[in-house]
């Protein structure tokens, strides 16, 4: 069992507040571990798979002889690594007569094993077999498309399994933009069989086509491989729904100057400044100042015409 660790320090629990399960997630960081025997083919394929997500992955080159991830018992040093790191989700090489060139894909929640899928890697091609023009090769940190090509992924359970570990896998951060200037690869799985996957990293290339929208060709540059599914575990129903919990409304922001009281409820602080009435230019043209003008201008026409009849009486 893994020791509940509390905070002593307000940086200690900032430092827990990040680390533990949000409603609104942001980028999972990737943990890379070798198992106790692997091959040069394995190997090679943890070393592209790091360098496919050097951004947001941490990697292990260290022999792991007490992680066995289907095996009750076997997940606790995992546990322990993902809590150390950080990461919700591992990538585990291992290699045996009964399963050669094995890969554990798996997820863990509150750095708990959520669930896992075993494949068999086959026709492994690394990024350096693949001819292309350097100009083109994807940039690091750069946002992928991943297509899934196959009726396999919507109707058999061990693809559609794969398929959503793949997505959390290989889709980087969450963003709510995107820049199509920026996007320049591609992942591409096609469901060969309903238990074999062939997998491919290409580069968009961008060409002419007559119009505003380029026409876009795909350029294989590594790696590509075969993934024979071998073993899955869901998870189980009670942690999937723990996991699966979302929020109906966005997060509310913090609000200024509002406090709540039990007995008048929500009571806000509003600040006025002080009005300099003194100060206040007023209009010439006011509607009153008007009407006096014209009072007094009908008093000295009356005023006048008085006069000018005394004058003539006279």
């Amino acid at each position: 069992m893994l020791e509940i660790k509390t905070a002593k320090t307000h940086k200690g629990k900032r430092e827990l507040e990040k680390r533990a399960p949000k409603l609104v997630e942001g980028g999972k960081k990737t943990l890379i571990l070798h198992g106790t025997k692997t091959s040069g083919v394995l190997n090679a394929v943890l070393t592209q798979i790091y360098q496919l997500k050097k951004e947001s992955a941490v990697k292990y080159s260290r022999k792991n002889e007490n992680i066995k991830p289907f095996e009750t018992g076997g997940e606790t040093s995992l546990e322990f690594f993902s809590l150390k790191t950080d990461c919700s989700i591992f990538v585990y090489g291992s290699h045996s007569k009964k399963r050669p060139d094995n890969l554990v894909f798996g997820r863990t929640y509150d750095h708990h094993i959520y669930d896992l899928v075993e494949v068999g890697v086959e026709n492994f091609k690394p990024m350096e077999s693949f001819n292309y023009d350097k100009k083109i090769a994807p940039k690091e940190g750069s946002k992928p498309f991943i297509v899934f090509i196959g009726e396999g992924f919507e109707n058999v359970e061990e693809l559609k399994h794969l398929k959503e570990v793949l997505l959390d896998l290989l889709r980087g951060e969450v963003v709510e933009t995107l820049n199509l200037a920026g996007v320049d690869r591609a992942y591409v799985c096609a469901a060969v069989s309903p238990n074999k996957v062939f997998f491919s990293h290409c580069a968009l290339r961008l060409k002419k086509s007559g119009t505003i929208v380029p026409r876009m060709e795909l350029v294989e540059v590594g790696p590509s491989m075969d993934l024979v599914i071998r073993r899955h575990r869901l998870p189980n129903d009670g942690l999937r729904k723990e996991a699966m919990k979302t929020t109906r409304e966005k997060p509310k922001k913090k609000e200024k100057n509002v406090k709540k009281d039990v007995l008048q409820g929500k009571i806000g602080n509003i600040y006025v400044p002080d009005q300099k009435i003194g100060e206040m230019a007023l209009p010439n043209k006011s509607k009153g100042v008007k009407r006096e003008r014209r009072e007094a201008k009908r008093k000295n026409e009356s005023g006048d015409d008085h006069a000018k009849k005394r004058k003539e009486d006279a």
